[in-house]
């Protein structure tokens, strides 16, 4: 066995009475959704204004589904096929785990066409305030994964290469902090920045842009590490699903980012 640092053998239940568990895996949804909500609620108040605070308050209710039932159906479309063709009823089953960020991702943005149109608000404007919180809740989520020791990384020989419980006896990349690291606290940084430029909220779009050529880079140079589903494993070229499914997104990203324009001005006589 290679040398590896040992892991740091977390409980992934916080607190347990009876049959009631509080698991960090839950905590960090709620976390993220808090903390994302409260911080949106400032980002939408910035010149020019992109809602309300009550209208932020409605949308944490359509962003929830938009995660959970995208999230859920992403997974069983793209991860899961096989096993949910044959037992359909177990899509339903979402204490099992299982979501996909990019199934979540496609919910969401789904929840905000449809937010926007009923309440009459500019669609790029209110996208971009809101993808400047996202990657709170990923940051969240990927130490949730590592507390719980899933979706871990590669066999590798690196100094703080770490034996996962489940994972086998080789050590392997701690890669959910590596994702952590690059989807979470570097993005968010980078998007917090943007944001509080007036001339980037200007051109509507543009964040939005760059949280999802952003993510899809990040989530690209992640999957380097980390070890492919098992009932997936390496696709075409050798790539991930997960590489696979960025690649549309940093597409995407860097359209919305080019065609970013400020509102033109009226002209004076």
């Amino acid at each position: 066995m290679l040398f590896a640092i040992p892991f740091p053998a977390i409980d992934p239940v916080l607190v347990e009475i009876g049959p009631f568990a509080i698991r960090w895996y839950a905590l960090a949804y709620i976390a993220g959704i808090i903390i994302g909500w409260r911080l949106m609620r400032r980002l939408a108040a910035l010149q020019p204004v992109a809602a309300s605070a009550e209208q932020i308050d409605d949308f944490v209710t359509w962003a929830v589904l938009g995660v959970i039932l995208g999230g859920r159906l992403g997974y069983v479309l793209f991860y899961q096929t096989d096993h949910y063709l044959s037992a359909p009823w177990e899509a339903l089953y979402l204490w099992k785990g299982g979501m996909s960020f990019h199934g979540g991702a496609a919910g969401v943005i789904v929840a905000i066409l449809l937010f926007c149109r009923r309440q009459g608000l500019n669609v790029l404007r209110f996208g971009d305030r809101l993808t400047a919180v996202v990657p709170i809740g990923l940051l969240f989520g990927r130490l949730a994964n590592f507390i719980n020791g899933e979706l871990w990384g590669r066999v590798s020989d690196v100094p703080w290469a770490m034996v996962f419980p489940h994972g086998g006896p080789e050590p392997r990349h701690p890669s959910q902090l590596y994702q952590a690291f690059l989807e979470g606290f570097c993005l968010l940084v980078i998007l917090q920045i943007l944001v509080r430029i007036p001339a980037i909220r200007e051109r509507q779009g543009f964040v939005a842009g760059a949280f999802l050529a952003g993510y899809g880079v990040a989530r690209i140079i992640g999957e380097l590490f980390r070890q492919p589903d098992a009932q997936l494993g390496f696709l075409w070229g050798g790539a991930t699903m997960g590489q696979l499914l960025s690649i549309p997104m940093v597409l995407v990203g860097a359209t919305l980012m080019l065609a970013a324009r400020p509102p033109a001005r009226p002209a004076t006589a």
